[in-house]
């Protein structure tokens, strides 16, 4: 199955495992928001040891309608120039996760894994992330990775993503490709 080889990724599970041991020293769950990598992040950080105590869930909201009813994204925010994959809804996203939620850390992903741009012209590649805690401003990439796959272009994206929690909870050991 493609979907198993996606999540298999050496980088991918040891950041999972990382981030979800970094997330229990500091007692703080963390619950996703997925657009573009439509739930792949949530599962990966589920195979990480300590996931059934610190993984709280994830929101799968790969449409403006639904970004709107599960995240309480503003329809006027996602009708901006660039839609859906905007710095301000990847935080959006994030912040909404948190308020919905007992977890302590949100991240968002929305974003364009292609085959094709979106219906808002942004290409293929263009992905925007959040990181967001309790009481502080999210953290925002915007990251244009290309017309490089699908499955590559998520995989990407999750890798930044776990990167700059690593960071935002005061990893010493980030590493940054």
């Amino acid at each position: 199955m493609a979907g198993a080889a996606r999540l298999s990724s050496t980088d991918l599970a040891t950041l999972a495992a990382r981030v979800l041991a970094l997330a229990g020293e500091r007692r703080l769950g963390i619950v996703t928001a997925e657009s573009c990598t439509c739930g792949l992040l949530a599962s990966a950080l589920s195979e990480a040891p300590g996931a059934a105590e610190l993984l709280h869930g994830g929101f799968v909201t790969y449409t403006k309608a639904n970004k709107t009813a599960a995240l309480g994204i503003a329809p006027e925010l996602l009708d901006g120039p660039r839609g859906a994959v905007s710095p301000e809804v990847a935080a959006a996203m994030a912040e909404g996760a948190l308020e919905r939620s007992p977890a302590g850390v949100a991240i968002a992903i929305t974003g364009v894994a292609g085959p094709s741009p979106d219906e808002d012209g942004n290409p293929v590649g263009l992905v925007c992330m959040a990181v967001a805690r309790k009481s502080l401003p999210p953290s925002v990439l915007e990251r244009n990775y290309g017309d490089i796959g699908r499955d590559a272009v998520r995989e990407r994206a999750m890798i930044d993503a776990l990167r700059e929690v690593q960071r935002l909870l005061g990893d010493r050991a980030v590493t940054r490709a």
